[in-house]
C-alpha cells in the first residue's frame, strides 16, 4: 500500500463509517451553535470596550490590533476563535492514528502490505487533510454568514479568507505530527489525547520554570506547538507567514521522532 492509499483509508474510515457520521453530526452541531450563538451576534460588538475586555479574559491580554488588523469582523472573530480553538479539536480528532491499531494487533497484518514508515506518513496526511477539509468547512459557514447579513461586506471577507486558511493549515501541522508522534506511545486514541494535554502542560510549565531559574533561552519560547498563537493572533495578513517556520520546524522534528518510535516499538 502506498502513501496515499494509506492516506484515502483514512478518509475512508470517516466518511464510510457511523461512528465517523457521529463524528461529523456532532461537530457541525456544535459548530453551528458556535457560528449562531457566539461569531453572528458577536460581530457587531467587536470594536466595543466591552467585547475587548470579554475577549481579554478569555484568552489573556493582546493588543487591540487582534481586531483592527482584519476588516472583517467576521474574519476577525473567527481568525481569534479558531486560533484557539482548532488546534484543541485537532488533538482530540487526530488522537487514533496508529494507537488502536497496535491495540487490537491489526497493526501485524498492515506491516506485511506495506511499510511501517508508509503507514506512519499516511496517517499522518490523512489526518492532515481531513484537518484542512474542516477549516475550509467552518470559514465557509462563517463567510456564508456574511453573504447572508452583510453582503457588501462579502468580497472583503474573501480577500481576507486565504489568510486565515494558510495560516490555520500551518498552525494544525504541528498539532497533527505532535498526535502522530503520541499515537505511537500508546494503545486508545483516548490515552493518546490525555499524554498530549497532559505532556503540552507539563512542558509548558517546565520550560517556564527553566526559562525564569536558567535563561532566558530564546529557542525554548517556540519548541511546543501553538508556542507562537500569541504573537501571531496580533498580526494581520500576510505578515502572519513570518511565523511560519515555526510549525513547520516543530512538524519536522515531531515526525522524524515520530518515525523513530514507530520503527522501534512493538507491534
Amino acid at each position: 500500500m502506498s502513501v496515499i492509499n494509506i492516506a484515502l483509508n483514512e478518509w475512508a474510515r470517516l466518511f464510510l463509517s457511523g461512528r465517523g457520521w457521529a463524528a461529523i453530526i456532532t461537530f457541525s452541531l456544535i459548530w453551528l451553535i458556535f457560528l449562531n450563538y457566539a461569531i453572528a451576534p458577536a460581530a457587531s460588538y467587536v470594536s466595543s470596550a466591552d467585547f475587548s475586555f470579554i475577549v481579554q479574559l478569555l484568552f489573556g491580554s493582546f493588543e487591540q490590533t487582534a481586531f483592527t488588523n482584519w476588516k472583517s469582523a467576521e474574519i476577525a472573530l473567527y481568525w481569534i476563535f479558531s486560533l484557539y480553538l482548532l488546534p484543541f479539536f485537532t488533538m482530540i480528532s487526530a488522537a487514533d492514528q496508529i494507537a488502536s491499531d497496535r491495540a487490537r494487533g491489526t497493526m501485524r497484518f498492515l506491516v506485511l502490505r506495506t511499510s511501517r514508515t508508509n503507514i506512519f506518513i499516511g496517517r499522518f496526511v490523512g489526518q492532515y487533510l481531513i484537518q484542512l477539509l474542516i477549516i475550509l468547512v467552518t470559514i465557509a459557514t462563517v463567510l456564508g454568514l456574511v453573504a447572508y447579513k452583510s453582503p457588501e461586506k462579502l468580497p472583503v471577507a474573501l480577500s481576507e479568507a486565504p489568510v486565515v486558511i494558510v495560516n490555520l493549515a500551518l498552525v494544525l501541522l504541528s498539532y497533527v505530527a505532535l498526535m502522530a508522534l503520541v499515537s505511537v506511545l500508546v494503545k486508545s486514541a483516548r490515552q493518546a489525547t490525555m499524554l498530549a494535554i497532559v505532556g503540552w502542560i507539563l512542558s509548558w510549565f517546565l520550560i517556564g520554570y527553566v526559562q525564569n531559574n536558567f535563561g532566558p533561552f530564546p529557542v525554548l519560547d517556540w519548541v511546543l506547538p501553538g508556542s507562537q498563537l500569541s504573537t501571531l493572533v496580533r498580526l494581520g495578513s500576510w505578515d502572519t507567514l513570518s511565523l511560519a517556520p515555526i510549525p513547520i520546524a516543530q512538524t519536522v522534528i515531531l515526525l522524524g521522532l515520530g518515525w523513530f518510535a514507530i520503527r522501534r516499538c512493538d507491534l
